[in-house]
């Protein structure tokens, strides 16, 4: 029987994470660092014992405070948990994940952009955060890269997946007001990048085997507003999609209480290119989460 490869993992607890431990159960042996495992990733001694104790070739850094509106009530806070989680428990991991030699691999976001740029952002454009989880997570970026050691940054963007009890994802809120008839109107005037998640599984997979060096955009293949998202959705799961009523991103920015980025068109060329990862358009993952759901 062949040896699993074992891997350090912070945060696979959460909505990405758990999934790619189902996914890649088969694959690999994941240790789990974080508070469900008595690990508090913004205590550095607390980090240090754990990884000093843990085995594994490669680190597979997930964990983040990722709730933007509880962010921005932090602003500014350096003692705030946004901070603390994101920009220190990234920095003592990056260090430690160094210190052992092994090979990290830190997740990030499309939210380190600003959503100003008219064409698809690619690796090649620096981070122009709007808001504080944007920004904690730029700063954190930026520990990893101080640091140094072998590493890929993977900004991934609105991840969603078939099933996940503790939390729902865009995708599935959709879904889930759109069956119950309670759908809001949905920006027509926003661009996103939605992700199925089992596509990051699987590319993270390969990051693991051919261990590149650098900034990764692991994306779906469809920049699209949430406006047609949700008629997409609607379609998918034959619900009315006349129940989808536009929205206005531009009016909602009058009275809203954080900045939101309109453009957030995201590229995966790169990692096409490079590493030879395909990412799924919307239609064919909104169509297995379908099969997943339903088995047909």
């Amino acid at each position: 029987m062949t040896r699993k490869v074992e891997i350090i993992a912070t945060g696979l607890s959460g909505l990405v994470g758990s999934r790619i431990q189902e996914f890649l159960a088969d694959r690999y042996r994941f240790h789990n660092l974080d508070l469900t495992t008595g690990v508090d990733l913004t205590d550095a001694s607390s980090v240090k014992k754990a990884m000093e104790k843990a085995s594994g070739e490669v680190v597979l850094h997930l964990a983040a405070y990722t709730n933007v509106d509880q962010a921005h009530a932090e602003k500014g806070n350096k003692n705030g948990s946004c901070y603390r989680v994101n920009v220190l428990g990234s920095r003592y991991v990056a260090q430690y994940a160094d210190k052992r030699g092994s090979y990290l691999i830190h997740i990030s976001t499309d939210f380190v952009f600003n959503g100003m740029k008219k064409t698809a952002y690619t690796e090649e454009d620096n981070p122009h955060p709007i808001e504080w989880y944007g920004q904690t997570k730029s700063w954190a970026e930026q520990e990893v890269q101080k640091i140094g050691g072998k590493y890929t940054i993977v900004r991934i963007a609105f991840p969603f997946r078939a099933r996940f009890e503790a939390k729902l994802d865009l995708v599935r809120t959709i879904l889930t007001k759109l069956e119950a008839g309670t759908l809001y109107p949905m920006f027509a005037d926003q661009i996103i990048t939605p992700t199925f998640i089992d596509d990051i599984a699987k590319a993270v997979d390969i990051i693991i085997q051919k261990q590149p060096q650098g900034i990764y955009h692991v994306v779906g293949s469809t920049a699209v507003s949430p406006y047609h998202l949700a008629q997409k959705i609607a379609r998918t799961f034959r619900l009315n999609p006349r129940q989808v009523k536009k929205g206005s991103l531009a009016e909602y920015l009058k009275t809203a209480k954080r900045p939101y980025q309109q453009r957030l068109a995201i590229s995966n060329h790169k990692i096409k290119k490079e590493l030879g990862i395909t990412m799924s358009t919307i239609d064919q993952a909104l169509l297995e989460i379908r099969r997943q759901l339903y088995k047909v």
